[in-house]
Order: structure tokens, then sequence, then C-alpha cells
């Protein structure tokens, strides 16, 4: 089994604020991240698919077919988005770094050729915060 990285990168702003609280408790549990005006990140996306290299071409998937399909399905909903009101696949859901991993994930799997398995996403939310979602 082989395993390609692509990696990606995004700006998006958003805020994590539950409507079914009080903004007190918004504040205590979200800090400033809850804040009313908004904030943003440089997000890092990381993409690993898996699979069997192909004999002919020694290739698991040309990279930039890959490429196209993450700007094409995922970067091109989010980069300089607001992730709580611009962005489809994230209605209705609290935007934490969590729930972007999956939905970017639930994003590309209908969309990716037959030959080759989504391994990982690893969302960099700041240098320091990532998430890792492997598709249980």
């Amino acid at each position: 089994m082989v395993y390609l990285t692509r990696i990606e990168h995004f700006n998006a702003a958003h805020k994590l604020y539950n409507p079914n609280w009080s903004r007190e408790q918004n504040e205590v549990v979200f800090g400033k991240c809850a804040n009313e005006n908004w904030h943003g990140h440089n997000y890092e996306l990381y993409v690993t698919v898996k699979g069997t290299p192909n004999p002919d071409t020694g290739f698991l998937y040309d990279v930039k077919k890959l490429s196209i399909i993450i700007k094409d399905k995922v970067i091109e909903k989010i980069d300089h988005r607001n992730l709580n009101i611009d962005v489809d696949f994230m209605q209705g859901k609290m935007c934490s770094t969590e729930n972007l991993a999956m939905g970017i994930w639930n994003e590309l799997v209908p969309h990716l050729p037959s030959e080759i398995k989504l391994h990982c996403i690893k969302l960099y939310e700041t240098a320091s915060i990532y998430v890792e979602y492997y598709g249980e």
C-alpha cells in the first residue's frame, strides 16, 4: 500500500458560537473564537490517498488530477469565505476544525476514482493545532 499526500492552502473566517447558549456561556466555552465579528485562519489542508501504483506509470494517481479535484470540490467552496455563512456543506454545523475536516472528507470521497481510496484529511488551523480524520 502506498500513501500519497497533496497539500493545499486556503483562508477562511468563522466563529464558534452555539445559538442555544447565552453570549456569556459562548464566551466562557469558546473565548475569542466566539467573537461576533468573526476571526480567520490560514488553513493548511493535507489530503492523503492510498492504493497500489499503476505498473505502467509508477504513479498511485496523477497528482495534478488530484489537485484539480481538491480545488474544484473543496477549495473553491471555502477559500476566502465565511465558513458559517457561505459554505453549503457546513450549514447547520458548528464550524470547528473537526467538523470542517469531516465535511471536506465527505466532499471529496464521491469524486475520487475507484483506483484510490481517501486515507486521511489532516487540517491545520494554526501551526500548533491540527485535526486528522480517517473517515471513521
